[in-house]
Order: structure tokens, then C-alpha cells, then sequence
């Protein structure tokens, strides 16, 4: 009676999920000024725009860097002030995920912990640029993984009909 009790046990551990952080790094890192020093005897009301990028690459089974792109761009009037790119990596193992869960942990949940990196190394190079300080608003990566899925199950739609 007690091996019947251990089997769902061992099953249920079998089949958590397994996720661990091995290491966070900048893998690029870009910052250009092209308009200085004119742009600083400019008034300073920039229009700041974020791209956001996510890419992930299978390293080894359950092993997976995931980089996440951040493209910051200043612009005063139609002058731009700054430009500051940082892809911001990370290597996780992921284990007993598939399909869309895969999908969602590598495309929302990896760039969720690495935003912080990306926002405070951006931040630090408008900053090193004597800048004033750029703080980059939260971003919902869960909202954005949704909108990409939706966006995809649309366009597989407009190709099947």
C-alpha cells in the first residue's frame, strides 16, 4: 500500500518544473550622440521611444539563452540626441515545459528578469552621455508574449482561407 502512495509522490516531482537562472550578462551594448555637442545648448524636451526585442536559442537540452533587446532613442525636435542599444542575455535551464508553456517561459517570464538588468545599464549610459537621468517605465512581457500569439494565430488564419 505504502509503493501505491509513492508512485503519485515520485510522479508529481518527476514533473515539476525545473528552472534555474546559470548566469545574466550584457552581450552588446551600443551608445551613440550624433548630433553633440549642438544638441546640449538645445532645450531638453526629448521624445523618448523603446523598441523591444526577444530572441531565445536552444544551447543544449533544457539549456536556453534568451536575449532581450532594448533600442532607447532620444530625440529633440527632429535632432537625435541619443540612441542606446543593449541586448541584455541571460542563460537559463528550463526543464519538463512544452509547447506554449515553453514558448511563454522563454518569450515573457526570462525577459521578465532580465529587464531589470537592461533598464539599469540604460539608464547608466544615458547618464555617462550627461544626459539627464532615463528611467524606463515596467513592461508587461506577458501582455506583449499575448499579443504575439494572437497576432500569428491571425495571420495563420488569413492564410488558410
Amino acid at each position: 500500500m505504502a509503493e501505491q502512495q509513492d508512485q503519485p509522490e515520485q510522479q508529481a516531482k518527476a514533473e515539476q518544473v525545473e528552472f534555474n537562472i546559470q548566469r545574466v550578462y550584457v552581450k552588446d551594448i551600443s551608445f551613440e550622440c550624433p548630433t553633440s555637442p549642438t544638441i546640449f545648448k538645445k532645450e531638453w524636451a526629448p521624445e523618448v521611444s523603446m523598441d523591444i526585442d526577444t530572441k531565445s536559442q536552444k544551447l543544449e537540452d533544457n539549456v536556453f539563452e534568451v536575449v532581450l533587446t532594448l533600442t532607447t532613442t532620444a530625440k529633440v525636435g527632429e535632432d537625435v540626441a541619443f540612441l542606446c542599444e543593449v541586448q541584455q542575455a541571460g542563460i537559463f535551464s528550463v526543464g519538463n515545459l512544452e509547447g506554449e508553456q515553453m514558448a511563454h517561459c522563454l518569450n515573457a517570464f526570462c525577459p521578465n528578469i532580465l529587464f531589470p538588468y537592461a533598464r539599469e545599464t540604460v539608464s547608466s549610459l544615458v547618464t555617462r552621455g550627461t544626459f539627464p537621468q532615463l528611467n524606463l517605465a515596467p513592461v508587461n512581457f506577458d501582455a506583449l508574449f499575448q499579443q504575439a500569439v494572437l497576432r500569428k494565430q491571425a495571420e495563420e488564419a488569413k492564410l488558410d482561407s
